[in-house]
Parts: C-alpha cells; sequence; structure tokens
C-alpha cells in the first residue's frame, strides 16, 4: 500500500493532464504557497508557462491550507523563521525529508528545478538522488550572510552538485559568487503580461495610490502611510497584504482615513483582484527600506499599464530604471516619496509617458520567455552535459 506521503502527493497534483510523455520537470518553491510573495509567485507562474508549452511541470512547495491551484504538491504546513529581515515561512525536519522523497518517487521527473536551493527542504533532493538538477537563486541579503559563513564547505558543495546554476538578478548572484568564488547564469523572473494587461481595472471613483507586499518593516508601508497623509488633495490609498505590522499600522493611521483620504485596508488578495487592483490605480508605490533583489511587482504594475514609485534600490533599478519607466526615491525618505506620489498625481503627461515606457520594458521580461530559457537547461542537464555558469 502507498505511504501516506504518497498519497498526499497524488492527491494534490489536481487536474493537470499528463501531456502525452513529455519532459517532467518538478519545480520546488521552500516557502509556503499559501502566503503572498515574489519566489512563491514566480515558481507557479513559471511552471504554468512551462505547461502551456508542453513540459509536464509540478510544483513541489510546503502549503498552510489547500495547495492552491493544480499541478501543486503539498509537503503540509510552515514554520516561520527570521530571514533577510523578513520572516520566512519555510518547513523543516526528518517528516518533511520523507515528503520530499515520496512525492519525487511518485512523480518521476526527468529534472528538478530548485527555487532557493541551499534551503533544508532541498537537502534531500541534493545529497540524497542523483537527478539532475538546477539551482535558482533568488534572494540579495542584506550584509554578510552568517549561514554562508558558517557553513561555507558544505554549501558550496551542495552547489557544486547542481547542473546549472541561475541567479533571477546581479545582487543575487553575488550570494552565489560570495558562496562559491565562481560565477552564475542570471535568468531575470518574468512575468504574464496578458494577465495584468488584460484584467479589468478596478473601478475607483477618485485617483488611487495601491501598495503590495508584507506588512513588515523592510516593505516600507509605514513610509508610505506617512507620506500619504501629508498629500493635498482626494485620493484613496488601496493596502494589498497583511502581515506582523497590519494591526500597529491600521490603529496608528485609520484616524487619518476620510470621505476625500480614504485609507483601504484590503488584505490577501487572489490574482484576478491583484491585477485589478494594479490597473485600477492611478499610481503603484513599492517603498522598500532593503533586501530586493528583483522587483516582480514592479513588473506586474507596469504591465498592467500604471505608473511605478519605487525606492531607488539595485533590485528594483533592474526592473525600473530611474525616470524613465518609474520615479525613484532614497529609501526612508518621507518627503522624497511625498513629492514623488504628488507630482504623478499632478501630471497626467508624465503618467502616460512612464506608463507607455513601462510597458515596452515588459516585454525584456516575458514569462514565455524565461520559460524557453529554462526548458533548454532542463534537457541539457537530462543529457547529462554539465552547464558551466557564465562569470
Amino acid at each position: 500500500m502507498a505511504s501516506t506521503a504518497t498519497q498526499l502527493a497524488v492527491r494534490s497534483v489536481g487536474a493537470v493532464t499528463p501531456l502525452g510523455d513529455p519532459l517532467r520537470v518538478v519545480l520546488t518553491c521552500p516557502y509556503s504557497l499559501s502566503v503572498d510573495g515574489g519566489v512563491q509567485g514566480q515558481v507557479l507562474g513559471l511552471a504554468r508557462e512551462l505547461r502551456a508549452q508542453g513540459v509536464d511541470a509540478r510544483v513541489l512547495a510546503p502549503s498552510d491550507g489547500p495547495p492552491p491551484e493544480p499541478g501543486v504538491v503539498s509537503l503540509g504546513p510552515t514554520r516561520r523563521f527570521s530571514s533577510n529581515g523578513s520572516i520566512a515561512p519555510i518547513t523543516v525536519g526528518r517528516v518533511v525529508a520523507a515528503r520530499t522523497f515520496e512525492a519525487v518517487r511518485a512523480l518521476r521527473p526527468d529534472v528538478v528545478h530548485l527555487h532557493e536551493p541551499l534551503s533544508p527542504m532541498h537537502y534531500p533532493l541534493i545529497l540524497g538522488t542523483d537527478l539532475p538538477a538546477i539551482g535558482t537563486f533568488h534572494a540579495a541579503h542584506t550584509g554578510r550572510n552568517a549561514w554562508y559563513d558558517t557553513f561555507r564547505y558544505p554549501l558550496a558543495k551542495m552547489v557544486d552538485r547542481l547542473s546549472a546554476i541561475t541567479a533571477v538578478s546581479e545582487e543575487a548572484r553575488r550570494n552565489v559568487e560570495e558562496l562559491t568564488g565562481g560565477g552564475c547564469e542570471i535568468i531575470p523572473n518574468g512575468v504574464d503580461v496578458q494577465i495584468f494587461s488584460q484584467s479589468p481595472p478596478w473601478p475607483s471613483s477618485q485617483p488611487a495610490i495601491a501598495f503590495l507586499g508584507r506588512h513588515e518593516p523592510r516593505k516600507g508601508l509605514a513610509v508610505l502611510l506617512e507620506a500619504f497623509v501629508g498629500i493635498d488633495r482626494a485620493v484613496d490609498l488601496w493596502i494589498m497584504g497583511e502581515g506582523p505590522q497590519t494591526s500597529s499600522l491600521r490603529s496608528q493611521y485609520e484616524k487619518y482615513s476620510t470621505p476625500k483620504k480614504r485609507i483601504e485596508w484590503i488584505g490577501h488578495v487572489s490574482e484576478s483582484e491583484k491585477a485589478a487592483r494594479l490597473g485600477g490605480s492611478t499610481i503603484a508605490c513599492f517603498p522598500s527600506l532593503e533586501g530586493e533583489s528583483f522587483g516582480i511587482v514592479l513588473l506586474e504594475a507596469m504591465a498592467a499599464r500604471t505608473p511605478v514609485v519605487a525606492s531607488d534600490l539595485a533590485g528594483y533599478r533592474h526592473v525600473a530604471r530611474p525616470n524613465r519607466e518609474g520615479i525613484m526615491v532614497h529609501p526612508g525618505d518621507v518627503m522624497g516619496l511625498r513629492s514623488a506620489l504628488q507630482e504623478l498625481l499632478d501630471k497626467k503627461e508624465l503618467r502616460q509617458t512612464m506608463v507607455d515606457a513601462g510597458v515596452r520594458r515588459t516585454e525584456k521580461f516575458l514569462l514565455e520567455n524565461v520559460a524557453a530559457k529554462f526548458h533548454e537547461l532542463y534537457r541539457a542537464a537530462v543529457a547529462g552535459r554539465q552547464t558551466l555558469p557564465q562569470s
């Protein structure tokens, strides 16, 4: 009789129909799929696009509830760990290792694609199998990485086991180089432009500023709220997402919400509502303070034809170039952020110029192109050709 973990794996896959006898790929994500996050969204989106291109792609990840969509194998609930200025919902332990092995046996992949490959849930796949493995690094650590410093040699040996190594940006690549002394290929995150460009905009009776992100200090929501209350005009603030600061910030700023300037605490949103809210907003604002290796939310806003105001961080500049696709503000600068928001609210022509530039920019980050690049890496890994990192 099949084990409980195997039964879990088969049940969780859902209604994804095998595509004849195509390449079989398992994409892994160490973070809970029940929590909004850039890595989670990228893994799910990449799997969908790979299936559209004929690959039998499944996702293996923890989830603190039912799997969010077909094609997902749930490894069960997570615990919260402090990481890089945030709280990472990950899963660890022997039970998880057993479930991981059983799921892989049930799915029988030709190759595995490990996102954040040095997360603990990946150790069984790296050390306990000889499956061809691709590793993609997402994070840009703030300061020195104590984990890398302490376990440099064994972690570097695990990286050596990978058939190919990629990073989503120059900032993420530096972490790999710090650990291994070698380089890796940059394959940026991608966006499904159609989802955002064709979504009906969320209706609004007056201009709206949209924020999307976890409510924690490094995402800068407190900075945005302080900037917003000083804007002298009718405008709404749509706050999407949740987090440890939600209750305290809501309590602190609720008194500033008026019919003329409404602060709406929307909470978790579906993919369809996210696309509609971004498309219906006048400005999308991302005031993070640190720790951003990329800026997938900026790409999503640009695909939704919405101008962007964001912190001047290297990871964000990789997506929205200052004074072209976005207005970039020094992190934590309340007055500078307020000025940038006010300028875009007042200047319709400037907004349209930035929208046009943003739409052109998204063409360089199409998810279909990202999926095609990984498809090539998968084929090379399965064929047994060691894919050397590019310096």
